[in-house]
């Protein structure tokens, strides 16, 4: 029999899969873009929005408790097969990106332990030892979910404790650090030649980023004990993340100047604590690193194989991905993910590619399933207050998709063009009996015209 999730459990996934790399490099990614005054106005809007999101996702799992495959099934019962579809498909390419991410900053960490201005082994995470290193731990993580979510879960659910240790100490230290005259200098941003308003766009993407893995709870609400444990661990992992976020930005912008910070090498935390501690602040931020990244990783590989998983089993994906091994683990999906993974860790290596290309795919293919999720409790709102809950989930979704910019929406046409193929095979694997609507029909025929000037874009 399999054994459920409890609350503790899902609060641990959601938080840990939040809590990854991009909180150690958070003080120096906002300080290159906005001020002080930015930053307060960044993350008012952010709270805001991602709390939106996540009372959505309890109001949603207490109208449709039946609903238990995440934001996929909210897409699909709410807009169709085919947006349901483009949801799933967004999300799981979103979550392959973020693990390949997360294998890439964990080996740019440990160059603080092994690299030196004469050797280069692990650099910035995209060097061959560094990519044989990523696929060993890869692997690794892989036979271990094998074994069953649950156990997975427990596992990450230690590593959560873990990676909050670091944090803790950092923001009492920076607490004890922090001067009012030096957070003010400069407080609209004059030095950086950008009205404040462009600043706070500019902080968007990099706020969405760090709350990606909102939906974790969700996504393994089939797994979960209580289904009413599912909102619950959302809203506690959210309050807890802004918590984190909000102090690790604003008091790093009262340890040093702004433009001081915007100069630091990633992991920024790591540089601050220096400046706090010693040397010792280096080895203690790339330790808690590696722990936080590690456990983020545990997470998103859970959630990036529940998702074809459900899929399969909604006749979404074709239904190879729908089985699962004797420990209840969606073995197909996660060969799948895991093997998308290690293509792609190829290539980071062939391209040279480095973490932050990989965050700004990643946060683009989770734009339009968190702006669904919205839309789906504005369909299904039957109060006011669920509504209002609604239209404010919207908005932010809207807001985020006009602050990632065109170049960025193109990139994510190009993305979802290719899994028309795998929702056309399904179909027929599935449904064959079934002709494709006019609906359907329209909106393959607009994503694979836009695809063409895309991909111009892209290359040009």
């Amino acid at each position: 029999m399999e054994k459920k999730l409890g609350l503790a459990a899902l609060t641990a996934l959601v938080l840990s899969s939040m809590l990854g790399a991009g909180v150690f490099s958070l003080p120096q990614n906002m300080a290159e873009v906005a001020s002080p005054s930015a930053l307060l106005i960044g993350w008012a809007i952010t709270g805001i929005g991602i709390l939106f999101l996540a009372l959505a996702m309890l109001l949603l799992t207490r109208l449709r408790p039946d609903l238990d495959g995440g934001i996929f099934t909210y897409a699909r019962e709410g807009f169709g097969e085919l947006i349901g579809f483009c949801s799933a498909w967004g999300y799981w390419l979103c979550a392959v990106i973020a693990n390949v991410s997360y294998l890439v900053i964990v080996f740019s960490a440990l160059s603080f332990f092994t690299d030196t201005p004469s050797a280069r082994i692990f650099g910035d995470g995209n060097t061959w030892q560094a990519i044989v290193g990523a696929s060993l731990l890869l692997w690794i993580v892989h036979w271990l979910v094998l074994r069953g979510v649950q156990t997975a879960a427990g596992i990450n659910l230690i590593a959560t404790l873990a990676k909050l240790v670091p944090l803790g100490l950092f923001i009492v230290l920076a607490l004890l650090a922090f001067k009012l005259s030096t957070f003010k200098l400069d407080f609209t941003g004059v030095e950086l030649g950008v009205p404040v308003w462009e600043q706070v766009k500019n902080t968007m993407l990099i706020t969405l980023w760090v709350f990606i893995g909102v939906e974790g709870a969700v996504v393994v609400s089939a797994r979960a004990r209580h289904k009413k444990d599912v909102g619950r661990a959302t809203l506690l992992a959210v309050m807890a993340a802004l918590l984190v976020y909000l102090l690790v930005t604003l008091l790093s912008v009262g340890v040093v100047p702004r433009s001081e910070l915007a100069e630091m090498r990633n992991p920024s935390m790591a540089t601050l604590m220096v400046s706090m501690i010693g040397p010792w602040g280096d080895v203690i931020i790339a330790a808690g690193l590696i722990i936080s990244v590690c456990g983020a990783y545990l997470s998103w590989t859970i959630m990036a194989a529940e998702v074809p998983f459900l899929a399969a089993t909604h006749r979404a994906f074709p239904r190879i991905f729908a089985r699962q091994n004797r420990n209840n683990a969606p073995a197909a999906s996660l060969w799948l993910t895991n093997i998308s993974v290690q293509i792609c860790l190829v290539l980071i290596w062939a391209t040279d590619s480095d973490y932050n290309t990989l965050l700004t795919i990643a946060s683009e293919m989770i734009l339009v399933p968190y702006l669904l999720v919205g839309a789906f409790l504005l369909k299904m709102a039957r109060t006011p207050a669920q509504t209002i809950t609604g239209i404010g989930a919207c908005i932010y979704g809207v807001w985020l998709l006009y602050a990632s910019g065109p170049t960025h929406l193109m990139l994510s046409v190009v993305l979802y063009a290719p899994g028309l193929l795998v929702f056309l095979y399904a179909r027929y694997t599935h449904r064959h009996d079934i002709p494709l609507a006019t609906r359907e029909k329209a909106l393959i025929g607009l994503i694979l015209a836009a695809t063409v000037p895309a991909t111009w874009m892209l290359i040009g």
